[in-house]
């Protein structure tokens, strides 16, 4: 069998998540009846049938969905070794700069322990560059898979570990994070019953992988907004302990006895061979051993 090119799976993936060739072509940039012939001749030389045409529209095959699932990984994979190596070859150049990693973190998560991350790396010999990265609920492991990142800063049981390789770094405690004036925020713990179902207190709602849970909360988008809306006594919102770095005086932090402790992981592709990436694992693994 012939080997598939990129550009065949990127016109693929269009058709199969738009389910309509006048779209996938719109969002391509190309004329149908060319996208047409396209998937044709990859159909032809994969020899399976990947999309069911009809009056009614489009609709994948058993073999279309596992190309849809395969595909997007090759071409995360694919886009991900690009982007690592364009970042390695600045330090490879006559006077190029430094090794430079790039780190996901959840937006609003621990500023202190991460500003004692940055300044423990930043101090040994040869240390690669960091550029920080914020990122939304869950973004960080996308960020991870198509090299928008390098490594990422992951908490456990929220983000999916699965195909990388980790470090286990911090175990905290869950914190309510209420409007003062609330009756709730005078409590010195909380039960997450206390706070899941609050009339006049919606839980705030973070898109998790693009789409939004459901419920009566406001949907969330950035760490700016959410700290407004609280102090405006519009919502309430649960976080990992050392949240309480960026609350606002209009904020009260109560403990939930009850909820999961979260855990922080450093995390990294598990193919990684980049030796300025085991520099900042093993300052990290270090930091917080002598923490504890």
């Amino acid at each position: 069998m012939d080997t598939v090119e990129t550009r065949e799976l990127r016109y693929f993936l269009a058709v199969a998540e738009e389910l309509h060739f006048g779209r996938a072509a719109e969002r391509l940039g190309m004329a149908q009846p060319p996208l047409s012939r396209a998937i044709q001749q990859l159909e032809r030389r994969l020899g399976v049938s990947l999309l069911v045409r009809n009056r009614r529209g489009v609709a994948l095959t058993g073999a279309g969905e596992v190309l849809l699932h395969e595909g997007r990984a090759a071409l995360d994979a694919t886009t991900a070794a690009i982007r690592r190596t364009r970042r390695a070859g600045g330090a490879d150049s006559p006077g190029g700069t430094r090794s430079r990693l790039v780190l996901a973190v959840k937006a609003a998560a621990f500023h202190e322990l991460l500003q004692k991350l940055l300044d423990a790396h930043a101090a040994e010999p040869g240390a690669a560059e960091i550029e920080v990265l914020p990122s939304g609920t869950c973004e960080q492991e996308e960020m991870l898979r198509d090299g928008r990142a390098d490594v990422a800063l992951m908490h456990a049981p929220f983000n999916s570990l699965a195909g990388f390789d980790s470090e286990e770094l911090l175990t905290e405690g869950q914190i309510a994070i209420l409007p003062t004036g609330h009756p709730l925020a005078a409590h010195r713990t909380l039960a997450l019953a206390d706070v899941s179902d609050i009339p006049d207190l919606p839980l705030a709602r973070w898109s998790r992988h693009g789409t939004y849970p459901p419920g009566p909360g406001p949907e969330i988008h950035d760490q700016t907004q959410l700290a407004q809306l609280i102090a405006l006594g519009r919502t309430v919102a649960v976080f990992p302990d050392s949240a309480r770095a960026w609350l606002w005086a209009e904020h009260t932090a109560v403990p939930l006895i009850d909820a999961p402790p979260v855990v922080t992981h450093i995390a990294w592709p598990a193919h990684s061979r980049s030796l300025a990436l085991a520099g900042l694992i093993r300052t990290a693994t270090q930091l917080y051993a002598r923490a504890h």
